[in-house]
């Protein structure tokens, strides 16, 4: 008995046309999307060839092609060697679409570099947690029009003005990852402990008998809550051992990484014989900062500066010397901030989320004072 030939789908589907700051495969894969969540595509169909694709939506061959991979990437078609693309049946078998959870905003403020460690370990922890779930995602800035199609939302990182819009939004249910919010607001947040982060880094330093700390972070109206809690907690234990910080090691700036500017004054400071004996980083990319400096200011690592840096990409191993680092959870951040949306979005009672604590990587940028 032969097998029967699966029906194709002959849904009719629009033309779609460029919109401002979203590339035409995004709106041709949007549009794809809300046909099979409509309906007009059943589980277990096979969707019409690229080619039909591309001449129903008027959008280019290659357009239609990544529009259907990416649809294949979110788990929403699967494509059958020889046999074509086919919308992917419900696990549960009754017929429903694939997005039986829901679909995810993930809100980013603009000042934000996706492409730096801390953006990228988080996206793939909520990623593999968002495909496990089911839950479609959708990446969109803070002052986007928040769609009302999104069921939830992860707000990534946000600015402090931004964790104070949140606070008032009493709409769809929100997690925020990365950021610290008011008890009293009820909103749900999920972060490292930021505050122990930064005493862990000043008493490595203290503990290996420095005196003269430096800091070098950022600061100003911009400033995250998690860039202040590494700021206040490295001074907490620097005032519980004795001594206060000098104003002058210690450079506050406005983004994630120094200026030119920046990084002519950290030279500055490090050509000064009272320069500090020790520097934390509060970041990857002001670590990398620190080196240049060093090196442009005759300065020896560990032997004149020990660094301490946060995070642990694979190149900090790599650096000369290597880079003591705080290591964060980061993958497991975007997993835990994805579950606790997770359970506000289905209304079920949320567990409490899991304290999340960075480890102290002890490598070759530190050594005990020398003066």
């Amino acid at each position: 008995m032969s097998q029967r030939t699966p029906t194709i789908a002959r849904t009719q589907l629009s033309p779609v046309r460029a919109e401002t700051g979203k590339p035409l495969y995004v709106v041709a894969r949007d549009a794809i999307r809300r046909a099979i969540d409509d309906g007009q595509f059943e589980p277990g169909e096979r969707m019409p060839s690229t080619a039909q694709i591309s001449r129903e939506m008027n959008v280019s061959l290659v357009t239609a092609h990544r529009a259907l991979g990416e649809l294949v990437g979110d788990g929403l078609l699967q494509r059958s060697q020889g046999r074509g693309t086919f919308v992917r049946k419900a696990a549960n078998g009754n017929g429903r679409s694939l997005r039986a959870m829901g679909r995810v905003g993930l809100v980013v403020h603009r000042e934000s570099s996706l492409a730096d460690h801390y953006h990228a370990q988080v996206l793939e922890g909520v990623r593999r947690a968002a495909r496990s779930a089911r839950l479609d995602l959708v990446l969109l800035r803070f002052d986007d029009d928040l769609r009302g199609e999104c069921d939830g939302f992860l707000y990534v990182n946000p600015l402090p003005d931004e964790v104070a819009d949140i606070a008032k939004n009493k709409g769809k249910a929100c997690v925020v990852v990365g950021a610290a919010v008011d008890p009293a607001s009820n909103v749900t947040a999920v972060d490292v402990d930021n505050v122990d982060l930064g005493r862990r880094a000043a008493r490595h330093l203290i503990e290996l008998g420095h005196r003269r700390l430096g800091y070098v972070g950022s600061g100003g109206e911009a400033t995250t809550s998690n860039a202040e809690d590494r700021w206040r907690g490295f001074c907490e234990e620097a005032r519980s051992a004795g001594f206060e910080l000098d104003d002058q090691h210690v450079m506050h700036d406005g983004g994630w990484k120094l200026d030119d500017d920046g990084r002519q004054k950290l030279q500055e400071l490090l050509e000064n014989p009272q320069s500090p004996t020790a520097i934390f980083a509060a970041g990857y990319y002001y670590a990398l900062d620190c080196y240049a400096a060093a090196a442009a200011a005759r300065r020896s690592v560990p032997h004149d500066l020990s660094l301490v840096g946060v995070d642990d990409p694979p190149s900090a191993a790599h650096l000369s010397p290597a880079l003591t680092t705080l290591h964060q959870p980061l993958v497991n951040l975007g997993e835990t901030a994805v579950a606790q949306l997770l359970a506000k979005i289905t209304e079920e009672s949320p567990v409490a989320p899991p304290a999340l604590t960075a480890q102290l990587v002890v490598r070759g940028s530190t050594a005990p004072a020398t003066s």
